[in-house]
């Protein structure tokens, strides 16, 4: 009786036993899935920390401080519309334009960066807004721009207000890109000084330069402000302008004259900016044909659409065209 009573007790203990083993067992198994569960959770706030970031970083907007007031504009905006002058500042800091004006889709220059864009104006705003920029530019004197602002962040500038480089660098500022602007002025301007002073070696120090264009049955001499290489042949290379262009041109930019009067306004040395493929009509008259600068085979012919604007895009090819015009024939 003694024995099997001590018997009985020892399977109740090796029972006992067993069941605390099955427990430690269930609950070491139970803290590891806490602790994979925490670790995982750990691991999915991590990767939505780093997700947030990345949209933030893709969807982060700067603050413009245009003339017009502060504007919040994207950070490294994508899809951008240009509706007057600026495509070829846009293009050189490689920024993507999705749409530009018809003065700028008409430059060989900028055929290559506006293969993909549409041509709009600031009265197509059905087509801009099929377009989806995330950032508008254009010159203050543009129509709409209240209905453009509502369509995507829109700057204006006042044509004339900055000069040449002074533009290029707002641009950069625009796109968040001022350092590359600021790099291409500092280039740009040693380069053209340089060449300036390579040319007036070469032509005199006294040689005239005038610009002269031809367009809708009107020629106009241009000063140092207005496009068509003004401000990298007067400004940066400082070649002296005739006198009666500095007169007249200097200071609105440009100045209407007939072909009678050409003989005031030509200096020595000519470039000719017309839409033509061929010679304009002014070109076959006696009086430019009787002309020194004529006569001594001093006249520079350009494309009008390409000399047209003084962006850093354009700048890069007028630099590179006079350097070949002046010094390398």
């Amino acid at each position: 009786m003694k024995k099997l009573l001590i018997l009985a007790i020892l399977t109740l203990l090796l029972i006992i036993s067993a069941c605390g083993d099955q427990d430690d067992a269930e609950g070491n198994t139970d803290d590891t899935n806490e602790e994979e569960q925490t670790e995982e959770n750990t691991d999915e706030e991590e990767n939505e920390e780093e997700g947030n970031e990345e949209d933030a970083s893709s969807d982060g907007t700067i603050t413009y401080e245009s003339a017009n007031g502060d504007v919040e504009v994207p950070a490294n905006p994508e899809r951008v519309v240009v509706l007057s002058t600026f495509v070829g500042n846009l293009l050189s800091l490689d920024v993507n334009i999705v749409g530009a004006d018809s003065w700028s889709m008409m430059n060989p220059r900028f055929d290559e960066g506006l293969a993909d864009a549409e041509e709009v104006s600031d009265e197509s705003l059905e087509k801009i807004l099929e377009l989806e920029p995330d950032l508008i530019v254009g010159l203050d004197n543009i129509n709409n721009k209240d209905k453009l602002e509502e369509i995507a962040p829109t700057v204006t500038f006042e044509y004339g207000s900055l000069d040449h480089i002074e533009q290029h660098i707002e641009i950069g500022k625009l796109v968040n890109k001022e350092d590359e602007a600021v790099e291409w002025t500092e280039n740009f301007q040693a380069k053209a000084a340089e060449t300036g002073e390579q040319i007036k070696e070469e032509i005199g120090e006294d040689a005239t330069v005038s610009i002269i264009e031809s367009f809708d049955k009107q020629l106009y001499v241009y000063g140092d402000n207005w496009g068509r290489g003004g401000e990298i042949l007067y400004k940066e290379m400082d070649l002296p302008m005739p006198e009666r262009v500095e007169e007249e041109a200097l200071e609105p930019g440009y100045f209407a004259i007939s072909t009678e009067v050409l003989s005031d306004f030509v200096g020595d040395y000519v470039v000719v900016s017309t839409d033509t493929d061929g010679p304009a009509s002014f070109q076959e008259t006696e009086t430019f044909q009787n002309l020194d600068a004529v006569q001594n085979d001093r006249v520079m012919e350009v494309d009008l659409y390409e000399f047209y604007f003084n962006d850093a895009m354009t700048l890069d090819y007028q630099l590179e065209f006079f350097t070949e015009q002046f010094l390398e024939e």
